[in-house]
């Protein structure tokens, strides 16, 4: 995606952004980096035709209205893709949900109709159904469009279930919850994929010997390992917080078949400062590769590994998130002597920090 404008979503009352390969959102508690995300998560719901039971789970059309409907009529957007192509929506309240009072396909070519309406005043979207090239191209983003967030490893985190190896190997699941049949399926498929993923965890997890990937006999899978000091089978939860989030970060990031975007948030979260930079490596990687990366993170050392064109500030002031893409001349003076970690610390990067008025 090259560019995305949203009004009228959450803490989000106008946005307009210019998305490059690789986008890390930093910023306060509050500031508006999740509600960002959370508007990938509108996107696939949309297109998945869930948008009715999305919104109504999560407390109705008024808490996704910024400053709820009192002030908020709407909520618009307009997503531009390579090759020109466009997709744009306006959602406004009903009784039931929100209603789709626009809904247009674009291209920018001023000999073509722009946009095409394919909006018919109801509950969830068509483009789907849509037929036009453009609309082709539109659903081949949105089908594999994830947020991931891989912060639950309990002892009934979505590590420990068992997945199918016919039925759930197509993508990896937004908390991985089928990180055992993908990995199967990476095995059966790309052994070599399979052992540059065994490889980069050994790296930070030494006693790591490789995963055990047995079926049963209704092709359900669930993951296990073994280390290299015993020959005993381990499930995942005798890996710490942290191995195994960094499993399934390396899983997601080293899968054969990249998706056209990896949105995550908080991805730090337990890794030792070597298992960070790992992280950023695979981020970097992947964005040379047509994998557009977007990231919210708190973690100074995640983005001391980063360029500031590949840094966006979050800040919230009277209730509006305020996003802005750092600039390597503006930072100019300072990078000599410090490092973008360092100038966040010092407050020298002034956005995305904390406002104690």
């Amino acid at each position: 995606m090259n560019r995305i404008q949203i009004e009228g979503y959450k803490s989000i009352k106008t946005l307009d952004l210019e998305l490059a390969p690789i986008n890390i959102l930093i910023g306060a508690n509050g500031s508006g980096k999740s509600n960002f995300l959370s508007f990938f998560e509108l996107l696939s719901n949309i297109y998945n035709r869930n948008l009715r039971q999305f919104v109504s789970l999560r407390g109705g059309t008024d808490k996704f209205l910024h400053k709820g409907d009192k002030f908020t009529e709407e909520i618009k957007t307009k997503l531009t893709f390579p090759k020109t192509n466009g997709y744009s929506f306006t959602l406004k309240p009903g009784d039931d949900g929100f209603i789709f009072v626009h809904e247009g396909l674009w291209y920018d070519n001023p000999f073509m109709e722009n946009p095409v309406e394919i909006a018919s005043f109801s509950y969830e979207s068509k483009l789907i159904y849509n037929s036009k090239p453009r609309a082709r191209y539109i659903r081949n983003y949105l089908t594999s469009l994830q947020k991931y967030h891989f912060h639950d490893t309990g002892d009934n985190s979505p590590f420990n279930k068992s997945s199918n190896i016919e039925n759930d190997d197509f993508l990896l699941y937004d908390k991985g919850q089928n990180i055992a049949s993908f990995l199967f399926s990476i095995y059966e498929n790309n052994r070599q994929v399979y052992n540059f993923i065994i490889k980069t965890i050994q790296s930070i997890a030494p006693y790591f010997l490789d995963f055990i990937l047995r079926p049963d006999e209704n092709n359900n899978i669930k993951l296990r390992w073994q280390s290299s000091h015993s020959s005993t089978i381990y499930g995942v939860n005798d890996l710490s917080d942290g191995t195994i989030r960094f499993i399934a970060l390396t899983v997601l990031f080293m899968q054969p078949n990249l998706p056209h975007t990896i949105i995550i948030d908080e991805p730090e979260l337990g890794l030792h400062p070597s298992a960070i930079a790992k992280l950023a490596g695979m981020i970097k990687s992947v964005s040379k590769k047509n994998c557009q990366v977007i990231v919210a993170t708190q973690s100074t050392d995640l983005i001391s590994h980063f360029e500031p064109e590949d840094i966006i500030t979050v800040d919230q002031i009277n209730g509006e998130s305020i996003f802005e893409r750092l600039n390597s001349k503006t930072l100019s003076k300072w990078l000599d002597d410090f490092t973008i970690d360092d100038l966040w610390k010092r407050n020298i990067i002034t956005g995305g920090q904390p406002n104690f008025e």
